[in-house]
């Protein structure tokens, strides 16, 4: 295809899903001039504030993430947030399309008794803690000795997993050094992580779930009474080999004796989360309702009850999109109103230039593979479209020039971090890991990673800001193995 200029597009969030489009974007017919536009000072998404940092072969991801962005033809905007450092309104004046794969960073709710006591709270939000997310606190209430997990996916193993490692076998990791000291006055004893299906449903990645077996002083208690399987569950059994390779590890569990160690995982499961206890405002205990496999692989609660003393409760069913204002949203989904990727209202009629990737267009759940799926097909629409995006668009072309959103931005004192700028940030958190014989130690305030990545600040004063920090508290892309998924 053959035009006086490139068709600008803008891509918002810098995760798997929009580098992935960006990659497929900059491969196509159409002659593009494609920038990444990232909320935070780094880039990676979920990749690198959702994975649990003792799971570096999942990190590897960034290696085929980083190739892409920093080959030179796609440009980084990071540190830049949409709705406040730019409007809607200044995308359609400075792109033809723009594509949303903001994803999902919010944890779903569970609509249930005690859920919002003190002491319950979202996994999405303690993953975010111990990852290092800029905008979150800097401390943790580790102050419970048992605690339950409700869910039965990967991000439930990592949860239940850092809540019981002890913090000498985390050092090796990229893990903060506001979450070393928070995890080392962790009195946890017992984790207990909760799924209302068989063993034969969780949705843990049989790697994930033997890494769970490895864990040093830690034993994993798996209940024969708790094991279950209809008509349904023996053909995932014997049809799907993930399902088969889980099903053994959880069985051969249910023949293992404890060894005695300090801490234990307890994998439970056909118990339906039925109510948070709570005394004085604060969590106490957890209802579970005793289930039954109905043949279909669907389970019905049994009238059944047991409570289990918890002073802590995780909820790790899943994650949710987060609305931007002006774009429509599927509220009952947690994903942008979209057909096949293109945009559309309610009422179905497209959204002209905007188009949805990722998470934030199909949903928290299935494997990176499907996250390439899903912007290929957005991609493919675009290019079909991009007859029309020359046509309509509403940008001078003064305005769609690269240099003219750069110049606004720092006209409005936006500090933006573009790749070069990136690898300072990435060479610095990596010289502090080096010095402590790890990968990479994260640096976590906002300001303090956009000072170093601009060169605001010296390297001394940027180890010393995050030691003080840490003081007061504050691959193959597509390995199936690898990915989260989510379920209860």
């Amino acid at each position: 295809m053959t035009t006086e200029r490139p068709l600008r597009v803008a891509i918002i969030g810098a995760g798997p899903a929009g580098t992935y489009a960006a990659d497929i974007l900059s491969k196509s017919d159409l002659d593009a001039s494609i920038d990444i536009i990232e909320r935070l000072p780094a880039p990676f998404g979920l990749v690198r504030y959702g994975v649990a940092p003792d799971h570096p072969r999942i990190k590897q991801i960034i290696v085929a993430l980083a190739n892409v962005l920093g080959r030179g033809d796609i440009r980084l905007l990071a540190n830049v947030n949409i709705g406040t450092d730019l409007t809607l309104e200044d995308l359609r004046e400075h792109y033809d399309a723009v594509i949303f794969a903001t994803g999902s960073f919010h944890d779903a709710d569970l609509d249930i008794p005690g859920i919002d006591l003190e002491g319950s709270f979202g996994a999405a939000d303690f993953v975010s803690w111990y990852d290092g997310h800029p905008d979150v606190p800097r401390t943790w209430p580790l102050e419970a000795k048992e605690v339950a997990v409700f869910g039965v996916g990967n991000v439930a193993l990592d949860v239940a997993r850092v809540l019981s490692k002890h913090v000498p076998d985390l050092m090796p990791t990229e893990v903060p050094a506001n979450v070393v000291e928070g995890l080392k006055g962790s009195p946890v004893t017992d984790v207990h992580v909760f799924g209302r299906r068989g063993p034969a449903q969780v949705k843990f990645s049989p790697l994930e779930l033997r890494e769970l077996g490895h864990v040093p002083d830690v034993d994993v208690i798996v209940y024969p009474e708790d094991f279950d399987f209809d008509e349904a569950s023996m053909e995932a059994a014997e049809k799907n080999k993930q399902t088969k390779l889980v099903v053994k590890t959880l069985t051969d569990w249910t023949l293992k004796e404890p060894t005695g160690a300090s801490r234990r995982i307890h994998l439970r499961f056909l118990q339906a989360p039925h109510e948070v206890l709570g005394e004085d405002g604060r969590v106490v205990g957890v209802r579970m309702e005793r289930t039954a496999l109905q043949g279909d692989g669907t389970v019905k609660g049994t009238g059944e009850f047991i409570d289990y003393p918890v002073q802590a409760v995780y909820r790790a069913v899943g994650y949710w999109g987060t609305e931007i204002e002006g774009v429509p949203f599927n509220h009952d989904r947690g994903v942008i109103r979209n057909e096949a990727g293109r945009v559309v209202t309610e009422d179905g009629e497209a959204v002209p230039g905007f188009y949805a990737t990722g998470w934030i267009k199909r949903g928290p759940v299935g494997l990176i593979g499907h996250t390439k799926s899903d912007a290929q097909e957005t991609i493919a629409n675009l290019v079909e479209d991009a007859p029309a995006l020359y046509a309509n668009t509403r940008a001078t072309p003064a305005q769609l020039s690269p240099d003219n959103l750069l110049r606004l931005l720092k006209d409005r004192g936006v500090p933006v971090v573009q790749w070069k700028d990136w690898e300072v940030l990435d060479a610095h958190e990596r010289a502090l890991g080096e010095a402590e014989g790890r990968e990479r130690v994260k640096v976590v305030p906002r300001e303090e990673m956009t000072d170093i990545a601009l060169g605001r600040v010296s390297g001394n004063d940027a180890a010393a800001g995050s030691g003080a920090d840490a003081a007061a508290g504050g691959a193959d892309p597509a390995a199936d193995d690898d990915e989260h998924a989510w379920s209860i």
